[in-house]
């Protein structure tokens, strides 16, 4: 059975302040995401889908891309390795990007680039966070038994482990009950304070450090597309306007289809920790628990070899 592993890769890094992507962090110059693929494979994954700017393919290619293409999978297939491209050739016409806009859409955009070559179970993930071993078995294990249409996954964290005291992160909050997520929104503004303690600045409230939140961990079938499209141009008609920032979020959509009753999506938790780079402040721990993961065998030496 064909399951495919897609990474969200296009975005700027703007308040990293660089490529963060492509930042060799681990010990051996291993970029985040060679975990989340070295992972994957191994849970049973046999496809890999690189959502990227064009202008970032032959680095990737380089990086990773080329040498993944030669590997096995763990089903003794070779490892198949695609490319979708997330520009604003993939925009409506009846939309007119304003002319200062540089990044692109968010995230369900992103996706919506993968439909020509995503044709099968799918984990959606970001670049730039390490999701750990255990959350990509468990999706997995869901993924190849979900059904064509009506149902999708995700793996959910605790905020207090997502979280930066160095500056504000952007979450999906989720309700969840027996399993279900029932509601998600997004908290643009969260805040890590040093006791411990989570605001979310934009709406002026507390948030438990326990609450469960959304990392772009995704498990879809290749069903959710049309619904993509469908939210992606209500997005472009009534909400984006001339705003050069304005985002088309994932957790969002999946929380309008939760609203209309058109999707379920179950809960998975995931016994690993998440971490990420929000901030270049972030570099330094994401490294030191990287290198105690290769130190426990976890991981092998180099990821490369």
């Amino acid at each position: 059975m064909k399951v495919s592993l897609v990474i969200m890769a296009a975005g700027l890094g703007s308040r990293y302040g660089g490529s963060k992507q492509v930042d060799g962090i681990g010990p051996n110059g291993e970029i985040l995401m060679e975990y989340s693929i070295y992972d994957a494979l191994r849970a049973g994954f046999n496809k890999v889908v690189f959502i990227i700017k064009p202008e970032m393919e032959e680095m990737v290619r380089r990086l990773c891309g080329d040498a993944l293409a030669r590997r096995t999978a763990a089903d003794g297939s070779p490892v198949e390795v695609a490319y979708a491209f997330q520009d604003f050739t993939s925009v409506p016409d009846f939309y007119h990007i304003p002319a200062e806009r540089t990044k692109p859409f968010g995230t369900v955009h992103a996706l919506l680039c993968a439909a020509g070559v995503v044709h099968e179970p799918c984990c959606v993930i970001n670049a730039d966070d390490y999701y750990g071993v255990d959350a990509f078995r468990t999706i997995y294990d869901e993924l190849v038994k979900l059904p064509e249409s009506g149902r999708a996954t995700m793996v959910g964290y605790l905020l207090k482990n997502t979280a930066s005291l160095h500056g504000t992160v952007s979450r999906g909050v989720c309700a969840v009950e027996d399993g279900k997520l029932r509601a998600i929104r997004e908290a643009l503004k969260i805040q890590l304070y040093p006791d411990g303690s989570l605001k979310d600045l934009a709406e002026d409230r507390s948030l438990a450090p326990d609450t469960v939140v959304s990392m772009n961990f995704w498990g879809f079938a290749p069903s959710i597309f049309p619904a993509l499209k469908d939210y992606f141009e209500n997005f472009l008609r009534h909400e984006a306007g001339d705003n050069i920032k304005a985002e088309c979020l994932l957790p969002l959509m999946v929380g309008e289809q939760l609203e209309k009753g058109t999707l379920e999506v179950s809960v998975l938790h995931s016994a690993d920790k998440w971490f990420g780079m929000t901030y270049q402040e972030d570099r330094a721990l994401v490294a030191e628990e990287l290198k105690k993961l290769h130190a426990q065998g976890i991981y092998p030496t180099s990821l490369r070899d």
